[in-house]
């Protein structure tokens, strides 16, 4: 007999998963974007899906969303925060500077998975 398929909320959860260990690995001092994380996890297109997975991820100890961009360096999520100035103030106890709700030097912080994940 063949095994279940699994159905959409179990393959989202298992998605959100997936996200999460992935940005539990994301450096201190360092940032991801949305994209890179979906695209690492065969997802290319996904990256509202790996957004998604990060709001839910505040109920949860030990993931730092505030890590995760989008793909120009912008603050996007930080309404679904404590505060609305909570992730830029995670970031920069990290010592990753903010201007105007964008990461400062963007590109040398940038951690793509798909390459420090080999």
């Amino acid at each position: 007999m063949p095994a279940a398929t699994p159905n959409a909320s179990e393959k989202r959860t298992n998605f959100f998963q997936d996200v999460y260990e992935v940005v539990k690995l994301i450096p201190p001092g360092r940032v991801t974007s949305y994209g890179a994380i979906a695209a690492y996890l065969g997802a290319k297109g996904s990256a509202r899906m790996v957004g998604w997975a990060l709001i839910a991820s505040h109920a949860q100890q030990g993931i730092p969303a505030y890590r995760v961009v989008n793909r120009n360096g912008m603050l996007t999520g930080k309404q679904h925060f404590e505060s609305y100035d909570a992730m830029q103030a995670h970031l920069e106890s990290e010592g990753i500077q903010v201007k105007d709700d964008k990461v400062v030097d963007f590109e040398k912080r940038f951690w793509d998975p798909a390459k420090e994940l080999l």
